[in-house]
């Protein structure tokens, strides 16, 4: 796919990365009149929260239908709310892992759940299953009526042959490690609150999403330019950029079942690690350094699902990978979370 003439070639602030993020498309446009009653995203304060909430309101304000938009967490970054409320987003500050807190949210009936933990989930365990797996079922019991767009991960699959393309939504999950375990139990619980009060539930099961403060091809740029070594022991990679993801989640809503809807939500290529790190190295005009050697399977999710019933992705591949170029070149500004794409055991 190339370039729609709409983008921008580069992204040299984050002002312009957030406008762009945010920047609703024609076919979540179309899609929000259609999708009834406000919308509450729980979890707003991670890395997804604040883009997905001032896209959410942008698609309503612009499509000039009459909702609230609603983001609650800790907000334990006051700037971060303030930006969100003065998008037009109303905030909410709640701890999920208190009873009383998640009954006391306001009602609406539309939920995106983006609320997880994934970094520091090997050394605290306790507080990884209690977040994936505690809080949904507070969750889906306070929001029974609601349609809800649970965020999973592909971690939830085997690694499969890379010749095989992905793992399709039919495959059986078998998680490795303790994170990708308790976001099995993430969607498991889901699924039975959903059996049991018919409460309709979308389960998207996204790999690996891109940004440029944060993301596999962030990870791979910075190692090329600062000639640090680039494991290749995981060898291969899904992506899709985080407006895509966006709009995906935000068009879901019209797509929750009982039982829930499983959809792997990435983009359609498998992408080289290697192929990745020797372009950045021609945009850097410096030679990447490898360790270890490609495995012959991967994390891999097969997206032609989403892709026949959504559509492709806007941003292609190429796109992406010169705006982080540009990004790292110019010293912008990151999350400091590392991906870790390349870890076998899946001790994060």
């Amino acid at each position: 796919m190339k370039r729609l003439e709409s983008l921008p070639i580069t992204i040299d602030d984050e002002t312009s990365l957030e406008e762009l993020m945010s920047r609703p498309s024609k076919r979540s446009l179309e899609a929000i009149p259609k999708i009834d009653g406000d919308i509450i995203i729980l979890g707003a304060g991670g890395k997804i929260g604040p883009s997905f909430a001032k896209f959410a309101k942008r698609v309503v304000t612009e499509a000039g239908v009459k909702k609230k938009v609603m983001a609650a967490s800790r907000f334990g970054d006051s700037a971060s709310r303030k930006i969100l409320e003065d998008s037009g987003v109303e905030t909410v500050s709640c701890d999920l892992l208190l009873p009383e807190d998640v009954e006391s949210l306001p009602d609406a009936a539309n939920l995106i759940y983006l609320a997880g933990k994934k970094f520091g989930a090997s050394s605290n365990q306790q507080l990884t299953w209690a977040t994936n797996v505690y809080v949904p079922a507070l969750v889906a019991t306070r929001y029974r009526d609601s349609r809800i767009v649970v965020f999973s991960t592909g971690n939830v699959y085997p690694f499969v042959p890379v010749k095989t393309g992905g793992a399709k939504e039919s495959l059986e999950p078998c998680p490795i490690g303790e994170y990708a375990q308790s976001c099995l139990g993430r969607e498991r619980i889901f699924q039975y609150f959903s059996s049991k009060n018919k409460t309709r539930i979308l389960i998207f099961r996204l790999n690996y999403a891109v940004e440029l403060r944060y993301g596999v091809l962030l990870d791979v740029a910075k190692s090329v330019s600062e000639g640090k070594p680039i494991n290749l022991q995981m060898g291969y990679v899904n992506l899709i950029w985080q407006g895509d993801v966006n709009d995906a989640a935000m068009r879901c809503l019209g797509l929750c079942e009982s039982p829930p809807k499983i959809l792997n939500v990435t983009g359609s290529d498998t992408v080289s690690v290697r192929w990745l790190a020797e372009r950045f190295g021609e945009m850097f005009g410096r030679e990447p350094i490898f360790a270890n050697v490609e495995s012959d399977v991967a994390l891999l999710s097969d997206s032609s699902e989403y892709n026949r019933t959504l559509g492709d992705p806007e941003v292609d591949l190429e796109t992406m990978m010169y705006w982080v170029a540009n990004w790292v070149s110019i010293g912008g500004s990151t999350l400091n979370r590392p991906t870790k794409f390349e870890v076998l055991d899946g001790r994060f």
